[in-house]
């Protein structure tokens, strides 16, 4: 992905937001400059402070009140650690945000078999798009688990930030067997085509070179095909560069063949 929509490592994970102060503010602006991507979780430097401390801290946290289980929940959305997995999934029905957004990014590092039914609930009906939007992202994490359709359903018809997650979720989902991979590709390759956000098309191209191995040969040359489509014509400079770095990094020699004709032509620098 390239950086405006590379949200789905581990870097990008260290940047979510627990402080309560500045979400209070934020939450309701939903996609008016999301604080999840704003607070740096840095300050658990592991060379100071082991790991395994900050996890024993972190469960004597989860047990308390609201402000000591923000600071449980930062620890786990960082490390994993199965003893967690009880005290996480309860906080699911906070009626606080801020609660139920952290415990669903902790349970996307930790994934809990029995979180998958609230996680797929929450992506369906929690009123706060910051909330949907975690879930979106860990339930990347839940591959093995019926999360397709429900991803899918969150690329159409949920709000951008929403989609953006769902899209790259997506590579993980339907990396499980053909059948999956062709229908998450489908929907990605309709999404590339009309989504109105570049970012949400961008991550489309990155999630189907993902996909490109597991998927059958005609499939492989269609995406091949709306890519140069995507090269020549998007009028997003981000979203034709993801393209052409997407051709370049997939193993096909006609695509390869596709972008130096292009570069021959004068069509690409």
């Amino acid at each position: 992905m390239n950086d405006a929509s590379g949200l789905f490592n581990d870097e990008s994970l260290a940047k979510l937001a627990i402080d309560p102060d500045v979400l209070a503010k934020e939450l309701a602006a939903e996609l008016d400059g999301d604080p999840l991507d704003e607070i740096d979780l840095e300050g658990f430097d592991s060379d100071e402070l082991n790991a395994a401390r900050e996890c024993e801290a972190g469960l004597k946290w989860l047990k308390q009140g609201h402000e000591e289980r923000l600071q449980g929940l930062r620890v786990f959305c960082e490390h994993r650690d199965q003893r967690a997995l009880p005290l996480l999934v309860p906080l699911l029905q906070e009626p606080c945000p801020v609660e139920r957004m952290s415990a669903v990014y902790a349970l996307g590092r930790n994934p809990c078999p029995r979180a998958v039914d609230i996680l797929l609930r929450i992506l369906r009906t929690d009123s706060n798009a910051y909330v949907r939007k975690a879930t979106a992202w860990s339930l990347g994490n839940y591959a093995d688990a019926p999360v397709l359709d429900p991803l899918i359903n969150a690329l159409k018809n949920d709000v951008a930030a929403v989609r953006l997650w769902a899209s790259g979720s997506l590579a993980e989902a339907g990396a499980i067997s053909l059948d999956k991979a062709e229908t998450a590709a489908n929907q990605l390759l309709i999404s590339l085509q009309i989504d109105s956000e570049p970012v949400v098309r961008s991550n489309c191209i990155w999630s189907l070179g993902r996909l490109y191995k597991r998927l059958e040969e005609i499939r492989r040359n269609q995406l091949v095909e709306v890519f140069v489509s995507v090269l020549l014509n998007d009028p997003e400079p981000s979203v034709r560069y993801e393209a052409r770095v997407a051709l370049e990094q997939l193993d096909d020699p006609i695509a390869h063949s596709q972008v130096q004709s292009l570069i021959n032509e004068g069509l690409l620098p």
